[in-house]
């Protein structure tokens, strides 16, 4: 059992999207730039995400995507569900016929770690996940860590300061590479 690309992406799509919502629709392309997500992976996502009502899309100039509820109402439960993401760490996925048409002897031990899986990442909220996001960049600005810059791309980058970056969307990465808002 493990959670593919597929449930990663669409989480951190969704807090890329709620952390810029405030400010209208965020474009797929500026996720995609600033997460370095594929753009036409992003449609597939957000196509998925908007028939679960968790995204709602808007068209035209100025168009691209906004949250459909609240930060606190969606979980990552709701996210990786979405997008048809399985979280199955059973053999079997549930049917109780992993060894030669029966059960294995380890099937509860499994079955059990999908319950706590589920209970955890439904009990983890998109917004706990953009508070902690907004809470470790401002300790960065604080601590006057110096992040990288890089463009859409990510070929070049540039050493720049956190606050300046931050005025900027641009993506900060710390110095464990991490990807920040």
């Amino acid at each position: 059992m493990r959670l593919t690309t597929k449930g990663r992406f669409a989480v951190t799509a969704m807090i890329d999207l709620a952390l810029r919502d405030h400010a209208g629709p965020v474009t797929l392309a500026g996720i995609s730039g600033r997460q370095s997500i594929s753009l036409s992976y992003l449609e597939q996502l957000f196509g998925k995400l908007r028939r679960h009502e968790l995204v709602e899309s808007v068209r035209g100039p100025g168009g691209g995507y906004s949250l459909a509820r609240r930060t606190a109402d969606i979980s990552v439960a709701d996210i990786i569900y979405a997008v048809d993401e399985a979280l199955d760490a059973t053999q079997c996925h549930g049917k109780e016929n992993c060894l030669d048409d029966h059960r294995c002897l380890t099937h509860d031990l499994w079955a059990s770690l999908n319950q706590h899986m589920v209970e955890y990442l439904d009990s983890v909220t998109l917004q706990d996940l953009v508070t902690q996001q907004r809470d470790r960049l401002r300790r960065q600005q604080e601590a006057g860590h110096v992040g990288v810059l890089r463009d859409h791309r990510g070929a070049s980058a540039k050493a720049c300061s956190a606050t300046s970056s931050a005025s900027t969307n641009a993506p900060v990465t710390n110095s464990r590479q991490e990807v920040l808002p």
